[in-house]
């Protein structure tokens, strides 16, 4: 297997609706099922990319909660693992109480991935994340803070406005432990603030990947500044015509964007030059 191609999911292969085009379905299939070694890395979970990546022939291990897991679609089977040490964990945990920001924990408890957060204290922006959870095995809503924080951590998820979030953001950032982004959710106000074990990125995950299957070369696509570290460690690397500025400025070239099946069309175009996997 020489290169790896890997796409963002959310603003990229995914349109603005959070769906897959029936053109990019079709294509990538059809390219899967000739050989293509494709896979995507994304900040959701596995149980969130499944209902939008439906339909999708993926037969290599993707890299989900950007970074935190290697893990097999198919069957939910995780290859590799990033988790916080106790005092790391500890630490994040105090930086977010003096914010008096209540945090949504994702953790593995007795071997199972589970979102915890305290009930009766919900903004906005968590009130909607959780109302897209309904039926959701891993959520564990707590009436407080006893148990919160049980299990291993793997992520932390701060949900608000920036000026609130941004205390969190610069005390974890530069913090040798962590790796921190603070962005605003597609298409909603509110923003985001997520706390992962530095070795868990989408770079970092890309790269245990490409090890593990003895790749030579990555080629990435992608749409937001979280997708900055990836394309630094890419081959090659390509932002939809819908990224933001700052990616367009390091990738090797632009793409059709999200909605006009860009990854797709990429795909397809590379293989017939190399005439591979059609």
């Amino acid at each position: 297997m020489h290169t790896l191609y890997v796409t963002d999911l959310d603003g990229t292969l995914l349109n603005s609706k959070s769906a897959i085009n029936p053109f990019t379905l079709s294509v990538i299939n059809r390219l899967v099922a000739g050989g293509l070694p494709f896979t995507y890395a994304t900040a959701r979970s596995l149980e969130s990319a499944r209902p939008v990546t439906a339909g999708l022939d993926l037969r290599l291990p993707a890299v989900t909660y950007n970074g935190t897991f290697i893990v097999r679609p198919a069957t939910g089977k995780i290859l590799d693992c990033r988790t916080f040490t106790p005092m790391q964990a500890e630490h994040a945990i105090q930086t977010i109480r003096q914010a008096r920001v209540r945090p949504l924990v994702y953790a593995l408890i007795d071997g199972r991935e589970r979102v915890s957060w305290v009930t009766g204290q919900e903004n906005e922006g968590v009130l909607r994340y959780l109302s897209l959870k309904k039926g959701d095995p891993r959520m564990r809503p707590m009436t407080g803070e006893d148990g919160l924080y049980d299990g291993e951590i793997y992520y932390f998820t701060c949900i608000g406005e920036r000026e609130e979030l941004l205390p969190i953001y610069h005390a974890l950032s530069e913090n040798e432990d962590y790796h921190c982004t603070l962005q605003q959710e597609i298409y909603r106000p509110e923003y985001w603030c997520e706390i992962m074990p530095r070795a868990a990125s989408k770079a970092n995950g890309i790269l245990r990947l490409k090890r593990l299957l003895g790749c030579r070369r990555i080629v990435s696509f992608g749409d937001a500044i979280n997708d900055l570290p990836m394309f630094e460690i890419s081959d090659e690397c390509y932002a939809v015509a819908n990224a933001v500025d700052a990616l367009k400025a390091r990738a090797t070239g632009i793409i059709q964007s999200n909605d006009q099946d860009g990854v797709a069309r990429w795909l397809l175009e590379r293989a017939k030059e190399e005439h591979h996997y059609v």
